[in-house]
């Protein structure tokens, strides 16, 4: 069996609403692969009932299923600002949302991440609790911006940091994705405001601590 299947199968099944946002992940876009799933949502939901994070900010909220998981660990009174560009998927979103029981808790904001990000700012957001899921080019200018409303002893989560192994060949390709994701990387092991570490689930996850 492979270790996919073996994770799947020795984890915790996912609930009746993730299941059917999955099949309408699946049946209403093009991309459904780009889904967390129930093994690393249920990691992102255990991290979160962990910190209880009284706000939460999700940079690429897809079809909302890592969102409904990161808010399901709020603290009482708590939100999530949920980031998205794609403005075709919105209706999915709130639709799973609300099906959740979550909608009073998530806010979701369409548009450009970089300008949405420039607009909390301003209201003077703060977050104990991040997640990094967008436009993988986009990376380390995300990372800037999160620091700025990251509170000390916050957390970043970042996805998909490990790129298919991409960013660990002996030549790393050159392309913007794969350079955004190699840049990250690095910033981050660099950057002594914070301490982190990466796990090999799935496509991997870099784990950041605001010191």
């Amino acid at each position: 069996m492979e270790l996919d299947k073996y994770l799947l199968e020795y984890s915790q099944e996912q609930d009746l609403v993730l299941q059917w946002l999955q099949k309408q992940t699946n049946l209403r876009t093009n991309h459904a692969r780009m889904l967390c799933g129930p093994v690393e949502g249920k990691l992102m939901e255990f991290i979160s009932r962990m910190i209880k994070p009284k706000n939460i900010l999700e940079i690429g909220a897809f079809t909302g299923y890592s969102a409904i998981c990161l808010a399901r660990g709020l603290d009482e009174g708590g939100r999530v600002d949920s980031l998205e560009l794609n403005d075709e998927l919105e209706d999915l979103i709130l639709q799973a949302h609300e099906k959740a029981g979550l909608a009073d808790k998530i806010t979701l904001h369409i548009g450009d991440a970089k300008e949405t990000l420039k607009r909390l700012k301003e209201e003077g957001k703060m977050y104990d609790l991040v997640f990094i899921d967008a436009n993988k080019r986009e990376y380390p200018t995300y990372y800037a911006q999160v620091m700025e409303l990251v509170r000390p002893g916050g957390w970043i989560l970042a996805d998909n940091v490990l790129w298919d192994g991409k960013v660990y060949q002996d030549n790393v390709p050159q392309d913007a994705q794969t350079q955004g994701i190699f840049k990250f990387n690095e910033i981050v092991r660099n950057d002594p405001a914070v301490e982190n570490v990466i796990i090999p689930l799935r496509d991997g996850m870099n784990l950041i601590r605001k010191k």
